[in-house]
């Protein structure tokens, strides 16, 4: 079964959207434009609930169907942009310099649009459809607070969806996996203090520099000689900062970087050994290490049966050949995450054809996608939801 004929028929509209969207980018929590936009479109449609203001600036519209009683169900799309200046050349770029969506969470955003629509407007399923339009997924973790907020409570959703735009995954194609798909992240930042001197006499100094570089080099032994080669793990170094001239030693040096992982077991194996490390390294060179480690988003584990049903769904829209159900799992970090923590359901990725990838200044939304992102959505419900 193709895509819906009412979707490809929305696609331009539903195009406008988003291209609307995506000049005006806005960041984290701060999504007031968007928002306004989002509940105001979700209102003219008639949704039977809009609600504002979940996680500051989160929507979230109920939408109940005429077949009858029976459960709930959550279609989250992401809302928030990117601190990147735009360089795609689209004629629709970003208004708002340094600021752009350069993850497609426009394109997302209008395609739940477009899929709450076609709901509000046949409503041929049982129970209810909560759609959900979060803020904050880059790094923000919107989708974490909403959860905390009691969102799942208020609404009565038993099951939850999302979906991600994927450059390289042609266009009418899907991906998804059970199991973990996306890794847990988190971030370190480490402070080597020494002592400062002349460049001249090394010895009458602490070197933070020499110290700080063997513990990036001591890190490189976690994956490798730590971790069981089996499972995932990323240890990156991406900062290293120190000194303000050639002759002097500084009496500091700062590195940071990110920790990726698809186990928890593992993701407390690195942390240990970031610690173990710079303290050995510290007491060896008489320096003071400071560690800062933050545990971000979990990792996006899709329930196994939910995994199996959406592929289901997605076969329905673009044919078994078409649809990926063992895609290798990205080390990138998603927090959608936090609802599938919350409750069981499924993230699946949409192709976005040959297309500059995510986080990139050249990136733009493949609007091409939209008709397959409304109809899986609407199968979806309607499959999950059926009298």
């Amino acid at each position: 079964m193709p895509i819906l004929n009412r979707a490809a028929e929305m696609q331009d509209e539903v195009a406008g959207w988003r291209r609307e969207l995506h000049q005006m980018p806005e960041l984290s929590f701060d999504l007031f434009k968007t928002s306004e936009f989002v509940a105001d479109k979700l209102r003219a449609f008639g949704c039977d609930e809009v609600v504002t203001g979940l996680a500051k600036t989160g929507v979230v519209a109920i939408i109940r169907g005429n077949l009858g009683a029976g459960a709930t169900i959550g279609l989250r799309a992401d809302m928030d942009a990117l601190p990147i200046a735009e360089a795609s050349g689209v004629p629709h770029a970003s208004k708002h310099p340094g600021a752009m969506h350069a993850c497609g969470h426009d394109g997302h955003t209008a395609m739940l649009l477009g899929a709450a629509k076609y709901l509000a407007e046949t409503r041929n399923f049982a129970g209810s459809v909560a759609v959900i339009f979060q803020p904050a997924e880059e790094g923000g973790g919107g989708g974490g607070v909403m959860v905390r907020e009691g969102m799942m409570e208020r609404f009565g959703i038993g099951k939850v969806f999302g979906m991600h735009n994927m450059p390289g995954l042609a266009v009418g194609e899907f991906a998804i996996r059970p199991g973990p798909i996306m890794a847990a992240t988190a971030e370190f930042t480490i402070t080597v203090k020494g002592r400062g001197g002349h460049a001249a006499m090394p010895h009458r100094s602490v070197d933070p520099v020499v110290v700080a570089s063997q513990i990036v080099m001591v890190f490189q032994t976690i994956v490798s000689r730590t971790v069981d080669p089996i499972d995932s793990l990323v240890v990156t170094v991406t900062k290293f900062h120190a000194g303000d001239a050639y002759n002097v030693i500084p009496a500091q040096a700062e590195i940071a970087g990110t920790v990726r992982t698809l186990r928890k077991e593992v993701a407390a194996l690195a942390r240990e050994r970031i610690h173990a490390i710079c303290a050995g390294i510290g007491a060896a060179h008489a320096a003071e290490i400071d560690v800062r480690y933050d545990a971000n988003y979990p990792v996006t584990f899709n329930n196994p049966e939910e995994a199996i049903f959406a592929g289901d769904v997605a076969t329905t829209v673009a044919g078994e050949k078409n649809v990926d159900r063992a895609v290798e799992p990205l080390m990138g970090g998603e927090d959608f995450s936090y609802m599938l923590e919350a409750r069981p359901g499924a993230f699946i990725f949409l192709g976005n054809g040959d297309t500059a990838n995510l986080h990139n200044p050249g990136y733009d939304f493949n609007d091409e996608a939209i008709p397959h992102g409304i109809s899986y959505w609407v199968r979806l419900t309607e499959t999950a939801l059926a009298a």
